[in-house]
C-alpha cells in the first residue's frame, strides 16, 4: 500500500508519521469485512469479505442467485438489503448507518442493471444538482448549486470524451431511452461524479453487442489510478476492454474463489459446475436461498 505525503486534516483517514515528522495518508480502500445481509428475515449473504483500492478492476462472478446484486445494493445502502453482521468501510469510515445519499459523498456509485426513469427532470438538471452535493457535501437544501458555466463545460467536455450527442442532455431521465442509453447514462453519471469506487451491477445485462462494446469503451476511459471497480457481470463481453486484475467467485453468499483474468475466461468457457463441486457446502446453501436471493 502507498503512502503519499498529506497535511493534516480532521478527516478520520488513517494515518501515519514518518522519521522525519511528515504525515502521511495511507491509499484509500474499499474494505468489506464478515458482511453478512438478509432481505426480508431471509439471509443471502453469508460472510463476504473483499479489498478494492483505487487503479484496480475486479470482476464479481457467479451463477444466478449467489448474491451478487445484493453485494451491490448492500454497499450502496438500499434500505432493504438489511445487514446482520459485519462491515463497510471506507477510508476507515464505517458506512453500515450511513444512507445512500451519504455513502455516494464519500465516493461511492453504483452504476444500476435496471436505471429507472424520472419524467420531467432533465438530465442536465439532474447532472448538476448530483454534482453539487458530491463536490460539495455540506450543502443544504435551497442553497446554490455549482456555476451554470462551469457545469456546462464540463458536461460538453465529458459528453465529447464519450461520445455522446449534446442533446442527450435536454432529454428526460431515461425516459425513451433504449437499454444502451440508459448504460451510457450511468457512465456518464460516473464520468462527472469521480467517485473513488465504481460499482457496475451487470451493466452489460440486456444489451446488443455494439451497445456492449460502445458502454466497455466509456469504462475503459475513465477507469484510471484514482477510481476502483467492481464489474459484476455474467459474461466476459464487458471485461473484454477493462481486464480485471481480480476475478471473484460468489456462491452461496461468499466469495469462495479469486483469481485473475484467466478465471474468467474459464468461468465463461467452462460454467460453475466444477466451482459447486469443490464448494459442496456453499452450493447447497445457494440452492436453499435461490427463490429469495438477487
Amino acid at each position: 500500500m502507498s503512502l503519499q505525503p498529506e497535511t493534516i486534516t480532521s478527516n478520520p483517514i488513517p494515518q501515519t508519521e514518518s522519521f522525519t515528522g511528515e504525515v502521511y495518508t495511507m491509499s484509500s480502500v474499499l474494505k468489506i469485512s464478515n458482511l453478512h445481509v438478509r432481505v426480508e428475515e431471509t439471509p443471502i449473504l453469508n460472510g463476504v469479505n473483499l479489498e478494492i483500492h483505487p487503479g484496480e478492476i475486479h470482476a464479481l462472478m457467479g451463477p444466478n442467485g449467489s448474491g451478487k446484486s445484493t453485494l451491490a445494493y448492500a454497499l450502496i445502502g438500499h434500505p432493504k438489503y438489511e445487514i446482520t453482521e459485519g462491515s463497510i468501510e471506507i477510508d476507515g469510515v464505517d458506512l453500515n448507518d450511513l444512507d445512500a445519499c451519504e455513502r455516494s459523498r464519500l465516493g461511492l456509485f453504483l452504476a444500476f442493471q435496471y436505471p429507472v426513469t424520472i419524467p420531467g427532470v432533465k438530465v442536465a438538471d439532474f447532472l448538476r444538482l448530483a454534482m453539487t452535493n458530491v463536490r460539495n457535501p455540506n450543502r443544504k437544501e435551497g442553497e446554490s448549486l455549482m456555476p451554470m458555466r462551469e457545469f456546462r463545460t464540463e458536461l460538453r467536455e465529458t459528453m465529447q470524451q464519450l461520445n455522446m450527442d449534446p442533446e442527450f442532455a435536454r432529454r428526460y431521465l431515461n425516459e425513451g431511452f433504449s437499454g444502451g442509453e440508459k448504460k451510457r447514462m450511468e457512465i456518464l453519471q460516473m464520468a462527472l461524479l469521480k467517485p473513488k469506487f465504481a460499482i457496475l451491477d451487470e451493466t452489460d445485462s440486456g444489451l446488443d453487442s455494439d451497445a456492449v462494446r460502445v458502454v466497455s469503451e466509456g469504462l475503459s476511459k475513465l477507469a484510471g489510478p484514482e477510481m476502483g471497480v467492481l464489474i459484476i457481470t455474467h459474461h466476459e463481453r464487458l471485461l473484454e476492454y477493462n481486464e480485471p486484475q481480480f476475478t471473484h467467485v460468489m456462491l452461496g453468499g461468499k466469495i469462495v474463489e479469486t483469481g485473475d483474468a484467466s478465471l474468467a475466461h474459464d468461468l465463461h468457457a467452462n460454467g460453475y459446475a466444477s466451482v459447486r463441486e469443490r464448494h459442496p457446502d456453499d452450493a447447497a446453501r445457494q440452492r436453499k436461498a435461490e427463490p429469495a436471493s438477487a
